[in-house]
């Protein structure tokens, strides 16, 4: 059996969902692969409970009150990364997908054989996004972030502090979940409050990594793995050791 895999449904006509569902039951029943699929009969029930726990979001663009498009673009401030197919009678809409990222989308009424292709081929591109990806407890909801716009995590008395490119991320959790999420090849510990993303290293002096013009320390017991880490990264040339 292939893994299992969270689609949101949203759609107000319920004979349709149930054609997607029964969609995804007959590609399950080919493939193995199993979902667990959630219907929201509209944009606004969708969007009050949303949480970034789905793999993918089936979106009808003729809704009721909140549109499709606009549900795609209030989903797109709190979830910049799930994959996201409109499903429409409307084929000449569906191309102002690409302003809200939109992977796809399928025509009313959905033929199986139609469906599955784009569902295979999105699996094919899924498996290789959610390796790059991990899921952020905050306060009273998730974030899903981008593992190469995070640039250092640093523990912060009972907090975590998830450094990226789009500003600070206050967290719950602890590093050792946080290390156990992210590519080992790519994030290394400086020391016992800092997990840093290679990528953004700029120099090494002594017991100071400098991540992004930010000097963090490196005690001395994991010096060696880190900077072993870091050379391996590179490619091995041997540049900090």
């Amino acid at each position: 059996m292939g893994v299992n895999r969270n689609i949101a449904i949203v759609e107000d006509e319920v004979e349709e969902a149930e054609i997607l569902r029964s969609h995804f039951a007959r590609y399950t029943e080919e493939y193995g692969t199993t979902f667990t699929v959630t219907h929201f009969v509209s944009a606004e029930a969708f969007l009050n409970r949303y949480r970034p726990v789905y793999d993918l979001v089936l979106m009808d663009i003729c809704l009721p009150k909140t549109s499709g498009m606009d549900a795609a673009a209030a989903l797109r401030q709190v979830d910049q990364l799930v994959p996201l197919m409109f499903v429409t009678n409307m084929a000449q809409f569906a191309v102002k997908g690409y302003e809200v990222d939109a992977l796809d989308f399928v025509v009313k009424p959905v033929s199986y054989a139609n469906f599955a292709l784009k569902i295979h081929r999105l699996l094919g591109k899924l498996a290789a996004r959610r390796e790059g990806e991990v899921l952020v407890t905050l306060s009273d909801h998730m974030v899903r972030l981008s593992a190469s716009q995070i640039k250092y995590i640093e523990i912060s008395g009972h907090r975590m502090v998830y450094h990226t490119t789009g500003g600070d991320v206050n967290a719950y959790g602890n590093l050792r979940e946080a290390e156990a999420a992210l590519d080992p090849a790519m994030f290394a510990r400086c020391n016992s409050c800092y997990l840093v993303n290679l990528n953004y290293v700029q120099a090494v002096q002594g017991h100071t990594v400098l991540v992004d013009g930010q000097s963090l320390q490196i005690s001395r017991p994991r010096r060696k793995v880190f900077v072993q880490a870091l050379n391996d990264y590179l490619g091995g040339d041997g540049t900090y050791l």
